[in-house]
C-alpha cells in the first residue's frame, strides 16, 4: 500500500509500504481523509516538532475518516463509516483517574515522541486498536467526519474554561484550531465571540464560522479587562501576554497552542493582580464523540476546509497548509 512518509526535515515521499499485519484486537481502516496538523508540519519541515525527532520514517496523520475494510471479531461490519479516537492512554495516577489523555505512557497516532515511533494513519490503510473506533452516525460524509479530532481539540479547551455560554471570549489566531474554537463557541452559546490573527484572510475565515468581531493585529489594539474568556491558539508568547491583559479581572485565559520547547519571556504581573486563571488544554479526553455529535447537526463547520488534495499531491498540500494566508484546514485524500 501507499503511504505518505517523513523522513526528516524537508524529506518526505509517498512511499510504497508493506501491509502491517492485523492484530487480533485490531481493525482494518481503509482511510478515505485524512487533516493536516501542525505538528504534521512541524515534523515535514522541521524534522521535529518541539523535543520530539523525527528519527525513523515516520507516517503522520492523527485527524482522519474512513471506512471499516476487515475486523476479524465482526464487531464492526465491513464499510462502516467510522473515525479514530488517535489516542491511547498509559497508566492512571493519583489525581487524574478521570483523565486518560494525561496518563503517562500514553502515545497519539503520527508522533515522534515514543520510540519506536507512533505511526499515523496517512496511508490507503491502517490498522487501528478497537478501542479507537468511533461509528459516524448516518448523513456525517467522511469528508467532513475528518474534523472530530480538531473539533475535539477545541471542545475540550472550551470545558476546561468551564463553559462560553452567554460569556463574552477572545480567540486568539485564527488558524484551523482557532476557527473551529470560534464555530464550537457560537453554537454552544457564547454572548460575542472576537477573534484575532495579523492576517486579513485568517479573519475573514473567522466571521464566516461565527465571529462576531474580529481584530487585526498591528492595525488595531486588543482591549483590555474585556473578556471572560480567552483562548490563545497562536502558540506566541507576546499573544500570551495580551491575553492576560485583556481578559477581565478573575477571568480565564486558556491556553490551547502549544509553545516551543524552552523558556518564553511572559508578562506575570497583571495575572497576580487581576487573579487570573491560566489554564492548559492538551489535545482531548472524549470529546471527540461530542464533535460528531456537532459536526452531524452542523455540517456547516466543514467551511474550514479550504483545500483538498490526492494523496500523490500530499507535498503540494503540506506547502498550502504551511501557508495560513491562503488556507485553513487541508485534507489528503488516500482512497
Amino acid at each position: 500500500m501507499k503511504a505518505f512518509v517523513i523522513n526528516g526535515k524537508l524529506i518526505g515521499s509517498l512511499t510504497e509500504i508493506s501491509d502491517p499485519d492485523l492484530g487480533d484486537d485490531q481493525v482494518r481502516i481503509k482511510v478515505a481523509y485524512v487533516g493536516i496538523c501542525g505538528s504534521d508540519l512541524h515534523y515535514y519541515f522541521d524534522g521535529a516538532n518541539g523535543a520530539f525527532v523525527v528519527n525513523e520514517p515516520l507516517i503522520p496523520g492523527h485527524e482522519l475518516s474512513g471506512t471499516v475494510d476487515h475486523d476479524p471479531s465482526g464487531q464492526f461490519a465491513h464499510g462502516t463509516e467510522v473515525t479514530l479516537h488517535p489516542g491511547t492512554f498509559g497508566k492512571s495516577e493519583k489525581g487524574i483517574e478521570s483523565l486518560p489523555h494525561l496518563w503517562p505512557g500514553g502515545n497519539y497516532l503520527g508522533s515522534a515522541s515514543t520510540w519506536p515511533h507512533t505511526q499515523g494513519a496517512m496511508a490507503e490503510y491502517f490498522n487501528a486498536a478497537r478501542s479507537m473506533i468511533r461509528v459516524l452516525p448516518e448523513g456525517l460524509d467522511l469528508r467532513t467526519a475528518a474534523l472530530s479530532e480538531p473539533l475535539g481539540v477545541a471542545i475540550h479547551a472550551i470545558n476546561i474554561a468551564d463553559g462560553v455560554k452567554g460569556k463574552k471570549i477572545l480567540v486568539s489566531g485564527s488558524g484551523p484550531i482557532g476557527l473551529l474554537v470560534v464555530a464550537a463557541a457560537k453554537i454552544l452559546g457564547a454572548e460575542s465571540i472576537t477573534a484575532t490573527d495579523i492576517l486579513g484572510t485568517a479573519l475573514q475565515r473567522a466571521i464566516a464560522v461565527g465571529a462576531t468581531k474580529v481584530i487585526q493585529i498591528g492595525e488595531e489594539e486588543i482591549p483590555e479587562n474585556i473578556f471572560d474568556v480567552i483562548f490563545e491558539c497562536s502558540a506566541a508568547p507576546a499573544a500570551i501576554s495580551t491575553a492576560i491583559s485583556a481578559v477581565r479581572r478573575a477571568g480565564i485565559v486558556v491556553q490551547v497552542g502549544m509553545l516551543g520547547a524552552g523558556a518564553h519571556p511572559i508578562s506575570i504581573a497583571p495575572l497576580v493582580s487581576k487573579e487570573v486563571q491560566l489554564r492548559g488544554s492538551f489535545r482531548f479526553n472524549d470529546e471527540i464523540s461530542d464533535a460528531i455529535t456537532m459536526l452531524h447537526e452542523n455540517k456547516w463547520i466543514a467551511s474550514v476546509i479550504t483545500h483538498e488534495f490526492d494523496k500523490e499531491d500530499a507535498l503540494e498540500a503540506f506547502n498550502i497548509a504551511k501557508d495560513s494566508k491562503i488556507s485553513g484546514k487541508v485534507l489528503v485524500k488516500m482512497n
